[in-house]
């Protein structure tokens, strides 16, 4: 996944995720806002056509470690879908 770095302080970072659309983005943004240390989460696609979505986080802790939280969170949810998902398909 591409991700563009626009802005970043240690607590606040602002990215481009070329190709993405409100699917990931809505995902990425919910499993943020869980985290007690994000005060900020949005995106916002500028125009629908070009599909560069914009991410804005703001922490009061470091704005890297909640992402990785955030993306070990989807990464949990995900597995749990493909597992009920295989329960049944077989």
């Amino acid at each position: 996944m591409e991700i563009n770095i626009l802005q970043e302080t240690k607590h606040k970072i602002e990215f481009e995720l070329p190709e993405e659309d409100h699917t990931f983005c809505n995902a990425l943004k919910d499993a943020l806002l869980k985290d007690s240390d994000v005060k900020v989460a949005t995106y916002r696609i500028y125009h629908p056509l070009k599909r560069k979505p914009r991410i804005l986080i703001e922490t009061t802790g470091e704005v890297r470690k909640a992402l990785e939280r955030a993306a070990k969170s989807l990464k949990k949810d995900f597995e749990k879908l493909e597992e009920s998902v295989n329960k049944e398909v077989k």
